[in-house]
């Protein structure tokens, strides 16, 4: 492995503020926000009295916590696209999950999905709820435990990325339930919730043992994951591999068809980034840099960061900032 300069990584990187989230109604709070196919943000939120039910968690004592699939209550939920077109909204009375991300499909529906998903003799929980522009629920599906990332795309397909106990078994699912609906780590679902497309390939693609990075850029999906941190491209259902030395830890990427950026790290390294050109099978890195607010301030770790293509969307709070690849020196 080569040796690392930490002279490399004190240039700073300052994002670009692209303006802040807004909520339905007065009062609300952001519950999660990610970013939609066309560079939308989409932002989930609630009465401050009902947060506590939409994040909650099983604590058990002097050892962990657990978030739960469901919520503790159902609680009324606004979701929110926000644009340069301006901001549509779509309002559910009553939303079920827990631990949700919200996504946009095609015919102003909108997909909500809980991170986990119980198995149970009688049958899953259904943790991928699809709702019309108006709010009503049109449809529910399994899209199974652990789903650390979700991104739909402008035909309406749906990629999800799972983390560890997604990909091993947790809840039921793996035993006595069966094998994991998400043990290959990357699946493509459909608009009615279909599996279409199963993470796999011809030997040499390592197997995802935990999906840390996944950007979705029209139809392509790009992907970088646990142990060895490779960089995949998915195009058409073809894989394709670069060996990646540069980033081990990545929680972000960022990404076209010549160069990619990746974002964060292991050890306190949130805010890192690391620019690199594809090569025939290997990154090669060209610069490193920190990733810091448009006034110098590093970033905090509790920031949310999204890629999507050549750009990076950072929500703190509810300030929007980005950055793209053609910012990066």
């Amino acid at each position: 492995m080569a040796k690392r300069d930490p002279k490399r990584e004190r240039a700073l990187l300052r994002l670009r503020r692209h303006g802040r989230l807004a909520s339905a109604d007065d009062g609300d709070v952001l519950v999660r926000a990610s970013v939609g196919p066309e560079g939308e943000a989409v932002a989930v939120w609630t009465a401050a009295a009902d947060r506590e039910a939409l994040t909650s968690v099983t604590v058990q004592p002097g050892w962990a916590t657990f978030p739960d699939p469901r919520a503790a209550y159902p609680a009324g939920t606004r979701v929110t696209v926000q644009s340069a077109a301006g901001l549509r909204e779509v309002r559910i009375a009553a939303m079920p999950l827990a631990h949700v991300t919200a996504q946009p499909l095609p015919g102003g529906r909108m997909l909500l999905v809980g991170a986990r998903c119980r198995w149970r003799p009688e049958g899953p929980d259904r943790n991928a709820i699809v709702y019309d522009a108006e709010g009503a629920p049109v449809g529910e599906h399994v899209f199974g435990d652990g789903i650390q990332h979700l991104l739909t795309t402008p035909s309406g397909g749906i990629w999800a990325g799972y983390f560890d106990e997604g990909v091993f078994g947790n809840k039921g699912w793996g035993g006595p339930g069966p094998a994991p609906v998400g043990s290959c780590g990357l699946i493509r679902f459909g608009p009615g919730g279909e599996q279409e497309w199963r993470f796999g390939g011809p030997d040499g693609v390592p197997y995802i043992d935990d999906c840390y990075a996944l950007n979705v850029a029209g139809e392509t999906v790009w992907a970088c994951y646990y142990s060895d941190f490779p960089l995949v491209r998915v195009r058409d259902g073809r894989i394709t591999v670069w060996s990646n030395d540069l980033a081990r830890g990545a929680q972000a990427l960022l990404a076209d068809d010549h160069r990619v950026a990746l974002i964060g790290g292991y050890g306190g390294r949130h805010n890192r980034v690391v620019a690199g050109e594809l090569g025939d099978d290997a990154l090669r890195e060209t610069r490193r840099f920190r990733l810091a607010l448009p006034d110098g301030r590093p970033l905090s770790a509790r920031a949310r960061v999204v890629g999507r293509g050549p750009d990076l969307h950072v929500f703190y709070g509810t300030e929007w900032y980005r950055l793209s690849l053609d910012d990066i020196p």
